[in-house]
């Protein structure tokens, strides 16, 4: 197995799953990526095959599920039900506390299928609608797509929905995976390591970022209004979403590949408004701040993304919930390289200075 699981030269904008490309790996299948970050390798086309099987298979959820889904409260972002039912189904795994390699395979396995169920069973019972049964014949972007809508989505969006789980997947030891790591250096079960992450990602400067992008477009309406929301952001030294990451200090690789993403459905749909107020909003910022002052403030995974989700109809309530579906298959690697491992992380204080 490559123990890199990630590789990132942020002045170079570069980012690697187990030394393979990104601007590769978003022609693959999901599950292909995510085989490759639990595997370490690709699979091959019989590999790829069985595992696709066993992850469609385990897609569904129990009546007890669906009972808790339905008494969160359903007036509040995604997240807040997606941590409470994902440690409830913790109760249903027959492997709960086998935590040999296969046993631990197995959770992972149900975890990565169920997500996405979870989440799009939420929104539509916050909607007043009956969820939809997964699909075991769609891809995983597609069935997503399909579970939340209620019909098979066209081709580009099942497209978009895939490359969009693909590009959240893994990013070294950001806050929510150094969170799950910690877990699970206790050896504590699998579920409890995706707890801590799905806590941890739902902050908004973590993942919760993409519905404050989504917001503030929102909020601005117009490109014709972009331009002077970014410059009284700056006179106010304020943050503006989507912006500026601790590790790049180029343009995020991830971004890039959403911006053309998002470009290729605004043209699709035949509307380029929220196409046109992104660029607007990205070239005032890199114009005030790269430019005129020589911050390396480019546009990061969530910028762009955000405008992805406008297009696609997702409201912002489902935006972080729809990182994680992304980002489980990550989290998964590098517990599974933890409980290798067998010891446990335990900074000390001095360190919190570095924060």
């Amino acid at each position: 197995m490559n123990k890199n699981i990630c590789f990132i030269d942020g002045l170079e904008g570069i980012l690697k799953y187990r030394e393979v490309d990104i601007n590769e790996l978003v022609e693959l299948p999901y599950d292909a990526v995510s085989y490759l970050l639990i595997r370490g390798e690709l699979p091959g086309e019989q590999e790829l095959a069985e595992y696709s099987a066993r992850l469609h298979a385990e897609r569904g959820i129990n009546r007890e599920v669906m009972d808790v889904i339905r008494m969160c409260n359903l007036n509040v972002d995604a997240m807040e039900a997606l941590r409470t039912v994902v440690s409830f189904i913790s109760q249903f795994d027959p492997d709960l506390n086998d935590s040999s390699q296969e046993g631990n395979m197995r959770k992972a396995i149900r975890l990565i299928a169920m997500v996405p169920t979870i989440v799009a069973a939420y929104y539509r019972t916050a909607n007043g609608k009956e969820p939809v049964p997964p699909d075991p014949s769609l891809s995983h972007g597609a069935n997503f797509l399909y579970m939340l809508k209620g019909s098979k989505p066209d081709p580009l969006e099942a497209e978009v929905m895939e490359k969009d789980f693909i590009l959240s997947a893994e990013h070294e030891l950001n806050a929510s995976t150094f969170s799950s790591r910690v877990t699970a250096s206790t050896l504590s079960d699998l579920y409890s390591a995706v707890v801590s992450g799905l806590c941890t990602l739902k902050g908004p400067l973590h993942g919760g970022a993409r519905s404050e992008v989504m917001n503030m477009l929102e909020a601005i309406a117009c490109p014709e209004n972009a331009e002077k929301f970014v410059l009284e952001k700056i006179e106010k030294r304020e943050k503006i979403m989507g912006f500026g990451h601790r590790v790049y200090k180029t343009y995020d690789p991830r971004g890039t590949i959403f911006k053309q993403l998002s470009r290729k459905l605004a043209e699709a749909k035949g509307d380029m408004h929220w196409y046109e107020t992104a660029e607007t909003i990205e070239n005032a910022v890199v114009c005030e701040l790269v430019e005129k002052r020589g911050k390396p403030i480019y546009p990061n995974v969530d910028f762009y993304s955000g405008v992805i989700y406008k297009y696609m109809d997702i409201p912002p309530q489902l935006a972080t919930s729809i990182f994680a579906i992304g980002r489980i298959s990550g989290w998964i690697a590098h517990c599974f390289e933890q409980y290798e491992k067998k010891k446990i992380i335990r900074p000390r204080a001095f360190m919190l200075d570095e924060c």
